[in-house]
């Protein structure tokens, strides 16, 4: 029995573009449904309810880091142990890595579901009393399927060690698809309001979670495949310690957008605020061909240097970073000619808030010239189960080089330092990233 050809095929240019294409798509889908369960809640139910639900987001963001952290790090180490033939041994790290998520899960929702009101008083729910009802009711549906949640998103990144990433596609598109067409008949037919947008939220991540179970589990055609477990404490902490990057990346995020959020307060007041907002939503329209390519490929790269094919590892590494050049450049040209119209989809134009976030993000978007590159050297090294090299390139790109251009540039140049903070910092990882990719090309022969 031979792996699956998507993961060992010899790759090109044009292989690798079709292989990482699904995973673009679940990404583009994700951010699609994700704005679209936005929508649906702001107005049908009310804006309070949207309130709650950004609100209860940083848990949300605690899941979602922790299933990438396992899902990106344990993939790449049982990618490079197919790739090195010891399938028993990567079905068996596979099998107690989703274990281990489940089992994370299972304790956030305990913890979570015994501390909520504390932790929502916390997060300032009780400015509002309604605000509170609204959070508290949404929580407690969500927390109830925390571990669904977590093995959900790891399956996206076994799915492509697997050597099915069109069948992650399908599954994310058919999880989306039933979380927005339940909160239309939740939302506005049954007239649920909040406690409807989080059970359609609740079921479109259990039914992919469950379907991904099931494949595991009957999937013997497929070398990954469920096996009896055992405890590989190791393989656990070198896959929290080679997806660390992911994790600091979600985690520095909610702290960044925090301060964003503070200084736009400070300069522009509330009108400011939604300006960011804005950016936020146009930006992850634009990225996801980024992290969805990054994310596709991390298992071909991880496969082949396991296996020690070095001259197909110079390919894909060489080729990815053009891929990723060519795309850069063409999406900060749509993004400088289409940004505007995308900004209006969502505030009237000649608004206050629209011209705002109009004029930042001509700035802002400098950004995407140097963001796929940084986003791909910090996956590349994760795919080489270097996750202290990844977690320091993604640590300073989203956390330390934003927070210093934060707290100089506005007192330095006014509002527009504000915008101008994620472009300098991206620009100055990509230096970051280059000094790695040369100091390590020895080591990984990849150049």
């Amino acid at each position: 029995m031979s792996i699956s050809k998507g993961i060992e095929q010899e790759f090109t240019m044009k292989s690798l573009l079709e292989y990482a294409a699904p995973t673009i798509g679940v990404m583009v889908f994700v951010a699609i449904y994700t704005m679209v369960d936005g929508i649906f809640v702001a107005r049908y139910v009310n804006e309070t309810a949207l309130s709650a639900v950004n609100l209860f987001m940083p848990i949300y963001t605690l899941l979602f880091a922790i299933a990438l952290m396992l899902g990106t790090g344990g993939s790449a180490i049982v990618a490079k142990k197919l790739g090195e033939k010891n399938i028993l041994e990567a079905r068996s790290n596979f099998t107690f890595l989703l274990i281990c998520g489940a089992a994370i899960g299972l304790f956030i929702m305990l913890l979570g579901l015994s501390f909520l009101q504390p932790i929502l008083k916390w997060f300032g729910a009780e400015a509002n009393e309604q605000l509170f009802e609204y959070t508290h009711t949404y929580g407690k549906i969500i927390l109830a399927v925390s571990p669904l949640i977590i093995i959900q998103m790891m399956f996206e990144n076994f799915f492509v060690t697997a050597g099915k990433p069109k069948l992650s596609l399908a599954i994310t598109v058919a999880g989306g698809s039933l979380n927005i067409i339940l909160d239309y008949v939740f939302i506005v037919k049954m007239n649920m309001g909040i406690q409807g947008a989080a059970v359609a939220t609740a079921i479109g991540i259990a039914v992919p979670a469950i379907i991904g179970i099931v494949y595991f589990l009957f999937a013997k055609n497929n070398q990954l495949h469920f096996s009896s477990p055992k405890a590989h404490w190791k393989v656990l902490i070198q896959s929290c310690i080679n997806g660390s990057s992911e994790l600091v990346t979600n985690l520095s995020t909610s702290v960044i957008i925090f301060v964003f959020n503070l200084l736009m307060l400070s300069y522009l007041g509330v009108d400011g605020v939604a300006a960011v907002t804005i950016m936020l939503y146009v930006m992850m329209f634009l990225t996801p061909v980024f992290m969805g390519y990054s994310v596709g490929i991390v298992p071909i790269i991880s496969y082949h240097y396991g296996s020690k094919n070095t001259t197909q590892l110079k390919r894909i590494v060489k080729s990815s970073l053009l891929i990723i050049s060519i795309a850069s450049i063409m999406v900060f040209g749509l993004s400088f000619l289409i940004g505007p119209i995308l900004i209006q989809f969502m505030v009237e134009k000649g608004s206050n808030v629209y011209n705002i976030a109009r004029d930042g993000f001509r700035i802002f978007c400098i950004s995407f010239l140097f963001m796929g590159t940084n986003i791909f050297s910090s996956m590349l090294f994760t795919a080489l189960s270097n996750g202290k090299v990844s977690a320091i390139i993604s640590l300073l790109r989203t956390f330390v080089f934003v927070l210093i251009a934060l707290f100089v540039l506005p007192l330095v140049i006014g509002v527009n330092g504000i915008w101008i903070a994620i472009p300098l910092a991206e620009f100055l990882s990509i230096i970051v990233c280059t000094i790695f990719l040369l100091r390590n090309r020895k080591v990984y022969d990849y150049f």
